[in-house]
This record gives structure tokens, sequence and C-alpha cells, in this order.
């Protein structure tokens, strides 16, 4: 299958990093972040990217499986796994249940929906101190342990989270390449002419949504035992609009876009903490630059520009131009 080159090409880039620098930071440490925030923007690229339904609420759901695995696991005992699942049941419950009156919703008054969506998850974080823990949030989650082998250190969770994001992204090509992916692009294009092909188009958003929602909610339950620790700050409005901008940024509708912006936005802070009070501007800067000259996002307009160049190179050995120049020369 053509479609799965590029994946297993990651595949073995994110293998190979963790032999090459065993303990590098930026690998072992800013990699597990930036893996977990690849899975995010994977899952959110699903819904923008594809089905263009916008949400500025996904770090809601985030928040929900980081939340539901934190509690059962310090507050009652619980396995991290059947945590896990519990936080996955909870989300697909909650997604399913709003996204038909949500989907149903257009443009600005979807984004303001799911916006407010992650708003009131936030908030119930925030006010419900006695399970959640309040402002001051929730620690000493238990560490995942498979067959005795305990997730303990940075390079485990790194293997243990990469592996993730693979399965993810595996699963997002097959979908995208498949019936249902068609599908996906035509209710991008027009909801109505979707409608007309015989697509049931309700059914398509409210799978998708509730799709993105649960590798959200896994991400979560992750990322609350990978810390330790869980507080509302993690899963708030900002987060999510940072969700939104590693799509766009990296390309929408390309999961390696996704993977590119969020693997960028991970990275560059990390990079221009040397350059102190300027760090922001000069992150903002770029960001900017990126968008001006690449709209289309990052990894689409470096794929529009290989093509142009070998076409160009193309277009010159059919006409003979690089034999003519290198005579010149001689």
């Amino acid at each position: 299958m053509s479609y799965l080159r590029g994946f297993y090409l990651l595949t073995i880039v994110a293998v190979s990093l963790p032999l090459v620098f065993p303990d590098n930071y930026y690998v072992t440490v800013v990699g597990v972040t930036a893996a977990l925030h690849a899975i995010l923007a994977v899952s959110l690229n699903l819904l923008m990217g594809y089905a263009g339904q916008i949400s500025l609420g996904h770090a809601g759901f985030f928040g929900i499986g980081a939340y539901v695995s934190a509690i059962l696991t310090t507050r009652y005992g619980w396995n991290p796994w059947p945590a896990i699942l519990a936080g996955l049941i909870l989300t697909g419950v909650i997604a399913f249940t709003l996204a038909r009156p949500i989907l149903r919703l257009k443009g600005h008054y979807l984004a303001m929906a799911t916006l407010g969506l992650g708003i009131i998850i936030n908030i119930v974080l925030v006010q419900a101190g006695k399970i959640t823990g309040g402002p001051d949030g929730l620690g000493g989650i238990p560490t995942l342990s498979l067959f005795g082998w305990r997730v303990d250190s940075d390079l485990r969770w790194y293997i243990v989270i990469v592996s993730v994001l693979l399965v993810v992204v595996w699963l997002a090509l097959n979908i995208i390449n498949s019936r249902s992916g068609r599908a996906l692009r035509a209710l991008h294009g027009s909801e109505v002419a979707a409608e007309m092909m015989g697509i049931n188009t309700t059914a398509t958003k409210t799978g998708v949504f509730v799709l993105a929602a649960l590798i959200a909610s896994l991400a979560g339950s992750l990322f609350a035992s990978q810390q330790a620790f869980v507080s509302p700050d993690s899963f708030g409005f900002f987060f999510s609009i940072e969700l939104v901008t590693m799509v766009v940024l990296g390309g929408m509708a390309s999961t390696y876009g996704a993977i590119m912006g969020a693997v960028i936005l991970t990275f560059l802070p990390e990079l221009l903490v040397v350059f102190e009070d300027y760090e922001v501007m000069i992150f903002g800067a770029i960001l900017m630059l990126m968008m001006i000259f690449l709209p289309q996002g990052l990894f689409v307009g470096l794929q529009n520009l290989l093509r142009r160049i070998s076409r160009s190179r193309e277009v010159r050995a059919d006409s003979g131009e690089p034999e003519e120049s290198g005579r010149d020369a001689a």
C-alpha cells in the first residue's frame, strides 16, 4: 500500500532517534511531549482537516481522559489500565451525546459551540475541587505497568507514547484511504453534495467527532500517568488554540503535516529559550512568516515546492537545457 510508505519512514525515524541519542534531553524528554501533541494534532486533523468541522474545545476531551484516570487511580485505587478504559467510555458517551446538536451548526457558530464546550469542561475541573483537586490539581498518579515492566523512565515513556502515536497514525491513514475517508473529504467539500451522493453526513460527522475525542482522551490518560500530576491549566482554551495552530501550521488535511506542526510548536519554544526576553516575539515572527510564505501549511508547502523543483528539472532535461548550459560553461 503506497500510502503507508511515509508511515514506514516515520517508524524508522521514531525508532532510530533514541538509539542514536539515548540520553539526549530533546529526544527522551521534549520528544515525549511532542509525541503526545502529535497524537492530539492527528486526531484533530481528522475532524478539522478532512471533515471540515472546526473545534476549539479539543483540549476538553484531553482533560476528561486525564482526570478520569487520575481520579480513579488516586482516590479509588484503580489499576491505570481499567482507569484509561473508563476515561475512554465516559469521553465517548459525552462526545456522542453532544455531537449531533453541536455539529448541526456551521462556521462561526460551530467554533463558538466547541469553544463553549471546552470552557465548560475546564470550569467543571476547577470548581469540582473535592473530586478534581480544583485549581491546585491532583498529584500522586501511579505510572503504567505492563506484565511487570514499569514505565518509570523518560526513555520508556518515549517508547510507549511513540508506539501509541504510530498506531494512531496508522489508523488515521487507513481511515483516510478508505470509503469513510472519501466520505469525510466529500463532506468537507460540500455537505449538500455529499448528501446527494448518498452519504449520511450526520453519522459521518458524529463518527469522526467521537473518534477524535476518544484519541484525545487516550492521550490525556497517558499524559496524566506520565506527569504523575494534572491541573486544569493544562486543558484550557489556550491549549485548544495551540492544537488548532499545530494542524493549520503543518497543513490541513495532512496527517504528516499535523505531526510536523506538533513537533515544531513543541520544539521551537525550547530552542528559543536562549533569547530570553525576545523569545515570544521571535516565536510569533517565525509562525507569521511560515503562514505568509506557506499558507497551505508547512508540510504541504514543502511538498508543492519539491514537486515544482522536480517538474522544472524534468522540463529542462526534456529540452536539453542542462547539456547546453554545461557546454557553455566548458
